[in-house]
């Protein structure tokens, strides 16, 4: 069975980070479960935790009015869920809920995020690591709404 520290270097997110953060890091993360149809966060709501998926799959949903939940995309292992919890406001732009059992490392955010005010090199690293998750979930949005109006045309 591998260690916690061995699923946080092993993640893809951390894929060719610089060996000396690992310990400062791992200091900051735990191992959760979440069973099937569990709600991780809600929409609106403190963030304060990024996950890393190293099992199983969450959809990020939003509420729309007159039509309900809508999920946006499914995330699953190797991908990354949280990122609000890195940038001001703080809170849950989406809201989170695994699909099937699902284990995730949970970092605490602000501790994440004083890491990278103290060190700005890893901060401009995982900077760049979000921008890169951003820029992929906002294309995958962009399709889903051409996919959407495309039907109701």
């Amino acid at each position: 069975m591998r260690t916690l520290e061995q699923i946080i270097a092993e993640h893809p997110f951390w894929h060719r980070l610089k060996s000396d953060y690992f310990p400062r890091i791992n200091q900051c993360a735990s191992e959760l479960h979440f069973g099937e149809q569990q709600q991780i966060f809600l929409e609106g709501s403190r963030a304060d935790r990024f996950y890393l998926i190293h099992a199983g799959r969450v959809a990020l949903e939003t509420f729309a009015p007159g039509i309900g939940v809508i999920t946006i995309q499914t995330i699953g292992e190797g991908e990354v869920l949280g990122s609000s919890s890195l940038f001001p406001p703080y809170q849950w732009h989406f809201s989170a809920r695994s699909i099937d059992n699902t284990r995730v490392v949970a970092f605490d955010a602000q501790a994440i995020r004083q890491i990278a005010e103290a060190d700005h090199d890893f901060g401009y690293d995982i900077t760049k690591r979000v921008g890169q998750i951003l820029l992929q979930r906002l294309q995958a949005t962009r399709m889903q709404l051409l996919d959407f109006y495309a039907r109701r045309a």
